[in-house]
């Protein structure tokens, strides 16, 4: 299979960049340096106008998380639920590839961006998502 014969693939969210090495992109405030991942019009902190796109480190410490137990029909529970600080950008995700118990989540934890099929539609496309997992030390 040549590269133009690879199947697509699509992120789920337009601020995650796939590729030889997956990432995330924010919008920061030319003014205040504040981020954002989605578009924004103005600055919620300073009510600039002027932004630039900006990647964030791929590797972060947990801050908080919750272990989900219910979720709507067909999500798989439980699950982790995340806020990892990405060298002081906060970023919402669910870990991924480590148990969902008290036993193997901690804060603190150090965790790097990993991304994941979500699946496959009729005409090949591949839908491809985010999450932290974890930094073996």
């Amino acid at each position: 299979m040549t590269s133009t014969d690879a199947p697509a693939q699509v992120p789920l969210v337009d601020y995650l960049v796939l590729g030889d090495d997956p990432h995330l992109l924010a919008y920061e405030c030319a003014s205040c340096g504040a981020r954002y991942f989605d578009r924004r019009n103005a600055c919620a902190a300073c009510f600039d106008t002027e932004f630039t796109r900006v990647r964030i480190p791929s590797e972060g410490v947990v801050r908080t998380f919750t272990i989900v137990a219910y979720a709507a029909p067909g999500i798989p529970v439980p699950f982790v639920s995340a806020v990892v600080d990405c060298d002081g950008t906060s970023v919402r995700g669910n870990l991924i590839n480590v148990e969902a118990d008290p036993d193997h989540v901690r804060l603190g934890m150090k965790v790097r961006l990993a991304t994941y099929s979500l699946g496959t539609d009729d005409n090949g496309t591949e839908a491809i998502g985010f999450g932290f997992e974890p930094v073996e030390s």
